[in-house]
């Protein structure tokens, strides 16, 4: 279950990464676009990943993970005015989830929290945000995807060049590692 742990901190730092340089590929006012009045920014993402955060993993394993002073519905506005209001947010947010998930052992693992009255072992818990959050940091790189066009750097295989990136993979010692250990 040690490996359980480590191998979920490097997931979420990877998508942490990755949210980071799409953002990064953008203008400040990029952050703010919306295709329509329905869709989400950039910054709307940034603020409710971040606000779902801080009320899972404060005081994770004791009290629910709704908290009381959360405004769920005010995550979907825009409270940002720049872009450092919303990287400062954004890695409070994130040294919320890294710390509380570096602090567990592997004890608490099958221990019980709460999320709106909802039961779920610490695993459960931590995977179902390691799906959510994945999902909205996937919108903010379509989003920057988009954006960008054809100055989009990508972040993963460049297209046509699967077959270079399997031939150093492959010429490597075949080993027990996580795949975002060599990005």
């Amino acid at each position: 279950m040690e490996s359980y742990l480590s191998s979920v901190v490097k997931q979420f730092k990877y998508y942490k990464m990755l949210g980071e340089k799409a953002m990064d590929q953008l203008q400040e006012e990029q952050l703010f676009w919306q295709y329509n009045e329905e869709s989400n920014s950039i910054a709307i993402l940034v603020n409710h990943i971040t606000g779902n955060m801080l009320s899972r993993f404060t005081d994770f394993l004791t009290t629910d993970g709704e908290k009381p002073w959360r405004n769920r519905d005010a995550e979907f506005l825009n409270p940002f005015n720049s872009k450092e209001e919303l990287i400062n947010k954004w890695n409070k947010g994130w040294s919320c989830l890294l710390s509380t998930l570096e602090d567990l052992t592997e004890a608490d693992l099958e221990g019980v929290v709460y999320i709106r009255n909802d039961g779920h072992t610490v695993t459960e818990a931590i995977n179902r945000q390691l799906a959510h959050y994945p999902y909205h940091i996937g919108q903010m790189v379509f989003i920057a995807k988009m954006l960008k066009n054809e100055d989009w750097q990508t972040l993963s295989i460049a297209r046509n060049k699967s077959g270079d990136y399997n031939y150093r993979k492959f010429a490597q010692e075949r080993d027990i590692r996580h795949f975002t250990d060599d990005l």
